[in-house]
């Protein structure tokens, strides 16, 4: 008899039948955590797919404040609306005539010189919603709360794609928070991770629990019923995965220092998974904080500090692992603020803001700009660019799909990257 520090004793087949159905797949017995779907990781053969491009999500939560991120330092009006909120001229980080940074972006400002970095201004949709729930959802589904929701953007474009050939998952989500709407799927299940150690068997504990699993799927009988075998194939797989992330996270090297904030972490968690060969297409990461209502001018800087040095160590990155051109980092929030400041040094929500776009295979520079700051939309900005033409763009030219079934509708795609996946989409 057998005895696993998870206070469960196996003396025959039948234990160790129960254990696989109570544990989903054998997910929760390799460490992977509760959110992991029991379809994980289930071929046993692996094969890489370098040459695919990932999407990697940075959501803003909260509604970012995107005149003091990317702001219009020329501009008179952006000065008589925010008369206390402002950015001093001597202050912003410049990269036009009319535009420039928020100081707590220089790194990211590094970026946009070096050509990593599009700026996609002015970025919205009709008839704005200023509810931070009712707005995120028309991000993530394409779709107005008449309209079905039963999936999200992203969940759309993961139904086209074919199961990877080596298991792995097609999507990740990273993070506390309750996993984004955008990745809701009717035909793909994407787990939900807290943080690199749960995809591994840790210790002395998990290597006995490994040698077990092992040993019970080597000697299971012939017979044995589907269900049994198709755990016991789940829970081969998953100790593989486990294994190889085990050591892509003992030998990952880099001569980057990643900033000790939660997007740090997550993002170089990402740049890890990325490095072990994961054929993983999507991940979503957020940051929250965003609904800067008082006292604004320190979180926003605080928040634009983290976002701007985590995404720019995490590029760096892939650029020393040679993945620099793999990947694209999306960022966006559900809404801007309002064009003037309000009584408690902070902004109300607002309605069009600034996207970003950072990696590899971009056409760098700004697209758009603020059409004026006076002629607005009950006191909001009048959105240029609807932003299903971001993810169109994001579909069509970097993911490879007609984004048409996945936005419901023909959105044009703006020229964001330098080369297009597959010109005849779209």
């Amino acid at each position: 008899m057998m005895k696993l520090e998870m206070g469960m004793f196996f003396s025959d087949s039948t234990s160790r039948r129960r254990f696989l159905r109570s544990s989903i797949g054998g997910a929760t017995a390799v460490g992977i955590g509760a959110a992991i779907p029991d379809c994980f990781l289930q071929a046993s053969e692996r094969a890489l797919h370098a040459s695919e491009r990932i999407l990697v999500v940075v959501q803003m939560t909260g509604g970012n404040d995107g005149l003091n991120t990317v702001i219009p330092y020329a501009n008179d009006d952006y000065r008589s609306a925010r008369p206390k909120l402002a950015i001093p001229d001597a202050d912003v980080l410049k990269c036009s005539d009319e535009l420039g940074f928020h100081p707590s972006m220089s790194s990211m400002r590094q970026l946009f010189e070096d050509g990593k970095m599009t700026v996609v201004c002015g970025v919205g949709y009709d008839q704005p919603n200023r509810s931070h729930f009712e707005s995120m959802d028309i991000w993530h589904t394409c779709r107005r709360k008449n309209e079905l929701r039963d999936d999200g953007w992203l969940g759309r474009f993961l139904a086209t794609q074919d199961r990877p050939v080596g298991g792995d998952v097609l999507a990740l989500h990273l993070g506390q928070e309750k996993q984004p709407f955008a990745l809701a799927s009717n035909r793909v299940r994407v787990p939900t991770i807290r943080e690199l150690a749960e995809f591994q068997l840790r210790g002395q504990k998990g290597k006995a629990l490994s040698r077990f699993l092992t040993k019970s799927v080597e000697q299971a009988p012939a017979q044995s019923d589907d269900l049994l075998k198709f755990l016991q194939s789940s829970t081969a797989s998953a100790l593989e995965a486990s294994q190889r992330v085990t050591e892509a996270s003992q030998d990952y090297r880099s001569e980057l220092r990643y900033p000790e904030t939660s997007l740090g972490k997550k993002l170089r968690v990402i740049a890890q998974l990325i490095d072990a060969g994961l054929s993983t297409r999507v991940y979503y990461v957020q940051l929250d904080g965003f609904d800067t209502h008082a006292n604004q001018p320190n979180t926003h800087a605080i928040l634009l500090r983290e976002w701007s040095d985590a995404v720019s160590t995490f590029i760096r990155d892939l650029e020393g692992h040679h993945h620099g051109d793999r990947v694209c980092v999306m960022t966006f929030s559900e809404f801007g603020r309002r064009v003037a400041e309000n009584a408690s040094q902070g902004t109300d929500h607002g309605a069009a803001g600034p996207m970003f776009l950072c990696g590899g295979g971009l056409v760098p520079g700004i697209i758009g700009g603020y059409a004026s700051l006076t002629d607005l939309q009950d006191g909001d900005l009048k959105h240029q660019t609807d932003f299903r033409q971001v993810y169109a763009a994001v579909l069509r030219s970097w993911l490879g799909v007609d984004p048409a079934a996945i936005l419901g509708g023909q959105y044009a795609p703006l020229p964001l990257f330098a080369s297009m996946a597959d010109p005849t989409l779209g």
